[in-house]
């Protein structure tokens, strides 16, 4: 193991924005704050009313990289990630057909809307499962709470019933915050009427105890319910999110710039988690907004135009979702980009791991602070050597050569040989980088980085005289030279060749790209010849005589 990797362990002095958060949850909540407790609870959550997009992952790998440093302190953590699916179907996303039919589940709890694929039990659990399964994928397990289970099992009774019994509490803290007082007939409660599953009732009475009436107001009936034998009684957000974080003793929890704006949901619930709950309010952060540069569509979980965590799997692996967020300070906004930025982000990633096994040098303060990155970038486990790099910039091209093809591509760029001393591990990312690159390369990279190499049993490309002999000498010079030379020295022989023939550089390029790519500009063309190999050069220059 490198003397880097043991350095970077070391967290003698907290260089990482989670590190010093951990330090401040410990220092915060001590033992007796945490009443005895021999872990930290940390907590995130949404509610799974369409595609979790990109900006809400921000808050869960957040909680995540604090739940890494607390650990590496060695300290135990439950993470916990809370799906409020007994939250109410307000409005049909609009990505949904036959929207018609789903308008007779709106004011339900999303649990009983059906999934519109049919492929799980309800819209809820489709976008449950998907995000669950995300998740894994770059390296996130927390424990899942579905809020619908702990209301429908009664679970919250205690916690339902200390609400109404102070109720006058909550109404005197809500109302420190609104322009306008709440009604007198208010009710920090809600209720799912038991005849049409939807949330349009209204709470007539309490009698002290368990026991709640109410009226459902489309079919006019009345009904008493005890809270500890029924689910479809049910705190408001801002009630429920300070009575969740009492019932899971929470010790840390961030929320978006909306949550912590003055006089906003964070701000209610610490006051009333410790006036009406007794329980001190977890330590928080604030993180800020993402935007998206270089596709189209913004995010938007309402109208169903989103950007998930799935779009960005597809373009970055997933040592690259995590490095995006764990070299940013949560409080910065910043942007996913599609665009040529993806390149630069590669590039910079790759630096980074360099610097963690101590292939480049930087200063310490840089060294301790790149290092820390790499580690809560891993989404497994931090490899134990310098893994193999191929530059996304190369693998673009080396991926279309290989027509798509990850494995071949690899091959390509690495020899069958190299490929064959590869870990599984280390396969198994090149292989995940070369599809990323594919998958750049198709749908968001500009025109001149994409191209179909000309087959050799294809059409050749209509030449004059000139542009024929300039053809002829390049095969040539691949025939006897190729493997002789580096990419520096076959870039001067291209030149030249087109002297020798009597034409300009530019045109023999410029006669190339159209012979091998069918366009008139491409890679870098000696870098271009050597990724294409001896062999398919030949094979497509030989159609021309």
């Amino acid at each position: 193991m490198s003397s880097s990797k043991n350095q970077a362990g070391s967290h003698a002095q907290p260089v990482h924005w989670a590190d010093i958060n951990a330090e401040k949850i410990v220092r915060e909540k001590d033992a007796s704050a945490r009443r005895g407790r021999d872990h930290y609870t940390c907590a995130s959550g949404i509610t799974p009313s369409g595609t979790v997009h990109i900006g809400n992952f921000r808050e869960i790998i957040s909680v995540d990289l604090v739940v890494r440093a607390l650990r590496a302190r060695g300290h135990h953590v439950r993470f916990v990630y809370s799906w409020d699916d007994y939250d109410v179907f307000r409005r049909v996303p609009s990505t949904m057909s036959d929207r018609e039919r789903f308008e007779q589940y709106l004011r339900m709890p999303i649990t009983l809307v059906p999934d519109p694929t049919g492929g799980e039990q309800s819209f809820a659990a489709a976008n449950e499962r998907e995000l669950e399964a995300l998740l894994d994928v770059v390296g996130i397990a927390p424990e899942y709470i579905y809020q619908e289970q702990r209301y429908r099992s009664s679970a919250y009774a205690e916690g339902i019933r200390t609400a109404l019994e102070k109720r006058e509490k909550i109404r005197e803290i809500l109302n420190r915050h609104r322009s306008e007082p709440l009604p007198a007939d208010w009710w920090p409660v809600a209720v799912f009427s038991g005849f049409t599953n939807k949330d349009t009732t209204t709470v007539l009475d309490w009698d002290g105890e368990w026991e709640l009436t109410y009226r459902c107001e489309e079919t006019g009936n009345t009904e008493t319910i005890d809270l500890r034998s029924t689910g479809l009684a049910k705190l408001p957000w801002r009630i429920d999110w300070p009575m969740r974080w009492a019932y899971e003793s929470v010790d840390f929890e961030p929320a978006g710039k909306d949550h912590h704006s003055e006089g906003g949901s964070f701000d209610t619930a610490r006051e009333i988690v410790r006036e009406v709950y007794d329980y001190e309010p977890p330590v928080t952060f604030q993180y800020d907004f993402l935007s998206i540069k270089g596709r189209g569509g913004k995010i938007s979980s309402s109208t169903g135009e989103v950007i998930g965590l799935r779009e960005v799997l597809e373009v970055y692996q997933p040592e690259l979702v995590r490095y995006l967020f764990a070299g940013t300070r949560p409080n910065t906004e910043f942007a996913i980009s599609f665009d040529l930025d993806v390149i630069k982000i590669y590039e910079d990633y790759d630096k980074c791991e360099r610097i963690y096994f101590g292939l480049e040098r930087v200063n310490e303060k840089r060294r301790a602070k790149e290092a820390r990155i790499y580690e809560l970038s891993q989404a497994h486990e931090v490899p134990e050597r310098m893994p193999p790099q191929l530059a996304f910039r190369h693998l673009c091209n080396q991926v279309q050569i290989a027509d798509g093809n990850a494995a071949k591509a690899l091959e390509l760029a690495l020899g069958v040989e190299t490929v064959g001393e590869l870990t599984a591990v280390e396969r198994r990312r090149l292989e995940q980088r070369a599809a990323c690159a594919l998958a750049w390369v198709r749908r968001f990279a500009p025109d001149e980085y994409r191209f179909q190499l000309a087959r050799a049993d294809g059409d050749p490309v209509a030449l004059q005289e000139h542009e024929r002999r300039a053809v002829l000498a390049v095969r040539e010079l691949i025939e006897q030279r190729f493997d002789a030379l580096d990419e520096k020295e076959l870039q001067q022989e291209l030149y030249d060749a087109a002297r020798t023939v009597g034409i300009e550089p530019k045109e023999l390029f410029l006669t190339m790209y159209r012979v091998l790519v069918g366009k008139e500009q491409g890679p870098r063309l000696a870098g271009f010849l050597k990724t294409i190999g001896r062999e398919r050069c030949l094979a497509i220059l030989g159609q021309y005589r």
